[in-house]
């Protein structure tokens, strides 16, 4: 399983190079693009994503219903590829784009995801866009500097995700006695009570990386803090500190608690397994929510959350944005739906499905729950750090070698040779 998944990084990290001017690919891995009229080209407006799972498509489909009812004109043709943490729809998304098939707009996150696509020349400035909208206004200045690049705007952001969130089965820990735990600490404390008692303690699923750099992350943020946190993805805190060396053996000690079939699940696979009371805990992003509301859940009876322990005050914000590639049949059609993602209406009705929370500063708050809520003030006041699982933090050359040296750290417990892959992954492809 493990060199499976390997083989899966290296194939993306390929991709990733080939973005950024380092090589070419040389096959097409998506689709094989449907024949159509040039008036039905002009008509289709090609999105992708890959939101599919529990709660993603809800939400998916409350931003194209907006769309239809304001375009009723134009098709929307999803193009959502499933895959967890979007790895397989990253890989056809690149194949398409260097094929000359782009679709008319993608999902990509600010930050260092979205700059590959921008430095490559792939993406259209979407300046006189913000203006008509009056985006800038409206919008919050991390997500401006995760879109900005050389003064221009590239993306238009659809959602504010929260990263280092500590989701739980409150019938589970109110079982057994058990609250929240706050403190790393705490977290081993319980994790040791419900291990004793048969439950599995913390679940992930990193069949495609996505929950094991998350759960790596959170605590790395937890044993190293914001500031310096942020310094390692920024460049001013070395790759090569003792903190990240720290924050390994931290990570070491949580994996006797997980799930074993970890190498089989994706982020949802996870989830269900604390949705139906098999697990206790899951370090998971807030499209977690999404996921055990739309699975009948509820907030307060059936599952409960906390910042990841040792990260309260600090928010790894993750933030979905739609870009518009250059060569799309058609671009009217992309501005068109760009103009709908910015939209008050469509950032509620999505987020109210997503989990999540809307960018913009003016969109009207009442009928979110009391985790959106809670996310809001605390995106409002909280240290904002990146995610590197996601693509904030980290060029996706550098994210996937980081991948793969945590999968090999789950592996073996060899906190020196993840240390050396980290270095070697920086040189390689080195951090801002």
């Amino acid at each position: 399983m493990a060199q499976r998944r390997f083989a899966q990084v290296a194939g993306w990290s390929a991709l990733c190079l080939a973005l950024a001017g380092c090589g070419a690919v040389g096959h097409h891995v998506g689709p094989t693009p449907r024949p159509v009229s040039q008036a039905q080209a002009e008509q289709d407006v090609e999105i992708f994503s890959w939101w599919t799972a529990k709660g993603e498509t809800n939400a998916l489909n409350a931003l194209i219903s907006v769309f239809r009812a304001r375009y009723p004109r134009e098709h929307i043709v999803n193009e959502a590829v499933a895959g967890g943490g979007g790895d397989n729809a990253k890989a056809v998304l690149a194949s398409r784009i260097t094929a000359g098939d782009p679709p008319e707009t993608f999902q990509v996150h600010v930050g260092q995801e979205l700059m590959v696509w921008v430095k490559a020349g792939k993406m259209e400035p979407l300046d006189a866009l913000y203006r008509e909208l009056g985006l800038y206004k409206v919008l919050p200045k991390v997500v401006m500097d995760g879109v900005t690049y050389e003064g221009h705007v590239y993306a238009v952001p659809i959602d504010v995700e929260r990263g280092n969130v500590l989701w739980y089965n409150a019938r589970v820990l109110n079982e057994y006695g058990l609250k929240p735990p706050q403190t790393f600490d705490q977290l081993l404390a319980d994790c040791k009570v419900l291990k004793a008692h048969g439950v599995t303690p913390i679940a992930y699923g990193d069949r495609d990386q996505l929950g094991s750099v998350m759960l790596w992350e959170n605590v790395l943020l937890a044993t190293a803090g914001p500031k310096t946190y942020d310094g390692i993805w920024n460049g001013t805190v070395p790759i090569s500190s003792p903190i990240i060396r720290k924050a390994c053996e931290n990570f070491l000690q949580l994996l006797p608690y997980t799930n074993a079939d970890h190498a089989q699940l994706s982020w949802d696979g996870a989830c269900a397994l604390v949705a139906s009371g098999q697990a206790a805990f899951d370090a998971m992003g807030d499209w977690a929510k999404a996921y055990f509301v739309a699975s009948g859940l509820k907030e307060g009876r059936d599952f409960g959350w906390t910042p990841f322990p040792g990260t309260n005050g600090d928010f790894e914000y993750i933030v979905d944005t739609f870009g518009m590639p250059k060569g799309s049949k058609n671009p009217e059609g992309a501005l068109d739906f760009l103009r709908v993602v910015a939209s008050r209406e469509a950032e509620r009705q999505f987020n109210l499905w997503k989990g999540s929370i809307p960018p913009r500063s003016d969109v009207p708050l009442a009928g979110f729950d009391a985790y959106s809520q809670a996310s809001v003030a605390a995106f409002r006041k909280d240290a904002l750090v990146p995610s590197l699982a996601n693509g904030e933090a980290a060029n996706p050359a550098f994210e996937q070698a980081a991948a793969q040296a945590i999968t090999l750290l789950i592996n073996t417990g060899n906190v020196s040779q993840f240390m050396q892959l980290l270095k070697q992954a920086d040189l390689a492809n080195p951090l801002p």
